[in-house]
């Protein structure tokens, strides 16, 4: 899913080959993203466009041979004078006049031709690794690739710059390339995208691009075109890119009056693996080209500001909210006089909002992550670990919004729940932490599926040892990291080969509060009370099914409700009730005779607490509360989900608590006996502390 769909998404037409464009935002001056090289398309920018298109429109254009452009099969339609005409067109059919433009690579270069060629067009100019004909020789490696035409016994490194190789195995080709240009540890998922892209044009195409004809036919030509420009030009580079010496940028930078910004530590692809840098560097530089007018500005002495909290709640089902929200209340017993602000999408906000609770503003801009887990699963089977890793631009859309904020308001504490943009790009760009940071989580550690075989159990072990090794670097940027629950919770399994044990790493970075179940217990003490205040007659038998606050459970509700006729002939007195939760339409689901199906119920954990029987998914959060309150549950963790599976599973093996059913096996008739045979009946779990959000407030606290 992505971060931010188009406004618009239309072609152009140019001598019988369509071009594919789209836009995004409204706003001024317009930023137009120039085709990149053929090799990738223009989602290449999507770690860019949803921000940027928060304050301006936003233009992306696909490469001829890629993405939603044609395949023309003429070396002179890939010219350097295509690609600019395509550009000036389709800021014609959209109604640009003059924009600024961001390339990279052999897009810096036309975005270059396009300024020197039609100036009355652009306002100012961003390249990234620039490449261009001319302007300085290549690097050492690739001036040793060899004739491409020239067909070789083996093709070693830059050797495989080959025709006859990239028709041989342009998959190679691909996954050698970008390699090389994602040159930073831990790129795995960039370097998917990237090799994804290139396997959309194929070798004959890039054959054609890559021997069309360009602007320039000589250095003089090259630095004719560069003096020629005349607007403000920004030029990037990594210095451990493997693809374009660093020399290129600062020629473009020298021959234009631009500046040049190295980048230390960076391979050729920055926008990718460094992409907060490159969105405050695109958005400080459209702002000195054409400063937007800002509303007026207060400013408060430090001294006479509030308390004010911040709390970012992972919106992957509503337990997060609830704990925090417990978290919060003995947050302000402690002190009073603090205010506490919610970055959250839905489902969280109708949680807050129905506790009163102020949910920021700027929480309308965040990317939905419960749509993007719910379009990544299928029927009870979500790979929670590959949805997360899909979700990169969602990531870096949400972490822009928190950034932004937090620039603009100060704050005496930040807490992330398992906020995953906040704690991984923190980490990534330390100098933007403005205030004391708390991080939660009741699990710690990636672990692969069985059947993910080698390649997963490698991309885990890649994604620990990123976290093993920022954490190491700073550790000193989680002022608290917080786990919610006890040693014994945490599974005994290795974070990845030569990497520590998860339990011992946890105890050496976390402090233990305990469990947060989000609600007092002397609450639900009163059991027949409460039963009979919520219209439950003594004599029935309830039983309660409830996925959580995400749309991923519908499958597990149909099949709990093609069980209930069967369990209400072995249970008479049963008495079954459907929660279809916050993103489920209860209209969508099938009704039988005497069975309940509602909405969102709020405040469902009283239901819960006088329930006869529960089922439920393996989500941490409703196990534990029904753990808590001594009732009996079956649960139904998820395909695919390490979370549910092993975590969950770890933990309440620990309490004695639950009865595991594995969804194939949970066939109407098996899950309808289960149900007959668990209703009722007593339980005695391991009991669950009660004072875990009054210990998590007070570690927190400890920072106002």
């Amino acid at each position: 899913m992505r971060a931010r769909y188009p406004d618009v998404e239309d072609f152009i037409e140019r001598d019988g080959v369509k071009v594919g464009y789209e836009v995004f935002g409204a706003g001024e001056p317009a930023i137009v993203f120039p085709p990149i090289d053929a090799i990738v398309h223009s989602r290449a920018w999507k770690a860019q466009v949803p921000y940027l298109a928060r304050r301006y429109k936003v233009v992306t254009i696909d490469p001829r041979g890629n993405g939603r452009s044609d395949r023309p099969g003429r070396t002179e339609d890939y010219s350097d004078d295509e690609f600019d005409a395509d550009v000036l067109q389709v800021m014609d059919a959209i109604g640009i006049e003059k924009a600024v433009l961001v390339g990279m690579c052999t897009s810096g270069w036309r975005s270059l031709v396009t300024a020197a060629r039609h100036p009355e067009r652009v306002l100012g100019i961003a390249t990234i690794a620039t490449w261009g004909p001319f302007l300085s020789p290549p690097l050492p490696d690739r001036d040793e690739q060899g004739d491409f035409e020239v067909a070789r016994d083996e093709y070693v490194g830059w050797q495989k710059v080959n025709r006859h190789y990239w028709m041989s195995d342009w998959r190679g080709y691909a996954e050698f390339f970008f390699g090389e240009l994602l040159c930073e540890p831990h790129s795995t998922k960039q370097f998917e995208d990237c090799v994804g892209w290139a396997m959309e044009i194929g070798p004959e195409a890039m054959i054609l691009h890559d021997s069309a004809p360009t602007a320039s036919t000589s250095p003089e030509d090259t630095e004719a075109i560069l003096r020629a420009v005349r607007c403000p030009v920004l030029a990037i580079h990594g210095l451990e890119d493997r693809c374009q010496p660093t020399s290129r940028s600062e020629r473009v930078a020298d021959l234009t009056g631009g500046a040049y910004v190295p980048l230390i530590g960076v391979g050729h692809i920055p926008q990718a693996r460094e992409p907060v840098v490159i969105n405050h560097l695109l958005r400080d530089f459209v702002e000195r080209i054409a400063p937007s007018v800002l509303p007026t500005r207060s400013w408060t002495r430090p001294i006479n500001r509030p308390r004010r909290v911040l709390f970012l709640s992972s919106p992957i089902g509503l337990g997060h909210s609830r704990r925090d929200v417990a978290i919060a209340d003995e947050l302000r017993r402690l002190h009073p006089e603090v205010e506490v602000d919610w970055l959250a999408q839905h489902p969280l906000t109708e949680l807050l909002e129905r506790r009163g609770e102020r949910v920021h503003p700027a929480s309308a801009f965040l990317a939905s992550e419960s749509t993007h887990f719910e379009s990544e699963s299928a029927e009870h089977d979500l790979h929670a670990f590959q949805a997360i890793r899909h979700m990169d631009e969602i990531l870096v859309n949400n972490f822009m919004v928190f950034s932004d904020l937090v620039e603009d308001q100060p704050y005496d504490a930040w807490v992330g729940d398992e906020a995953w943009e906040l704690d991984y790009f923190l980490h990534e760009n330390p100098e933007l932490k403005r205030a004391p940071y708390v991080w939660l989580t009741d699990f710690v550690g990636w672990l692969p599926m069985p059947d993910g075989g080698d390649h997963e159990a490698m991309l885990t072990a890649d994604y620990n040892a990123e976290m093993v090794e920022q954490i190491q670097r700073f550790p000193r940027l989680r002022d608290r990291a917080l786990f919610v629950g006890n040693p014994d919770d945490v599974v005994p399994d290795a974070l990845g080969p030569m990497l520590p044990g998860i339990r011992e790493w946890t105890e050496q970075h976390f402090d233990f509060v305990g469990y947060v179940t989000g609600f007092d217990p002397a609450e639900v003490a009163d059991r027949a009370a409460i039963r009979a205040g919520l219209g439950y007659a003594p004599e029935e038998k309830i039983c309660i099914v409830t996925v959580g606050g995400s749309g991923v459970g519908t499958h597990l509700l149909r099949r709990a409700i093609a069980a209930y006729p069967e369990a209400k002939r072995q249970v008479p007195e049963l008495r079954m009730i459907v929660v279809a939760g916050p993103r489920i339409d209860p209209a969508t689901l099938p009704h039988a005779p005497g069975l309940e199906v509602h909405a969102y119920v709020h405040d469902l954990y009283r239901h819960l607490a006088v329930c006869d029987l529960a089922v439920l998914q393996g989500g941490l959060t409703t196990a534990m509360e029904l753990t808590a309150n001594q009732r009996p549950f079956i649960y139904i963790p998820l395909r695919h989900h390490f979370e549910q599976t092993f975590h969950v599973s770890h933990r309440l093996a620990q309490y004695g608590a639950g009865r595991c059913l594995d969804y194939d096996e949970a066939q109407p008739e098996q899950l309808a006996q289960a149900i007959a045979t668990q209703i009722g009946q007593p339980v005695s779990y391991r009991p669950v502390e009660t004072d875990g959000a009054a210990r998590a407030a007070a570690r927190i606290a400890e920072l106002l």
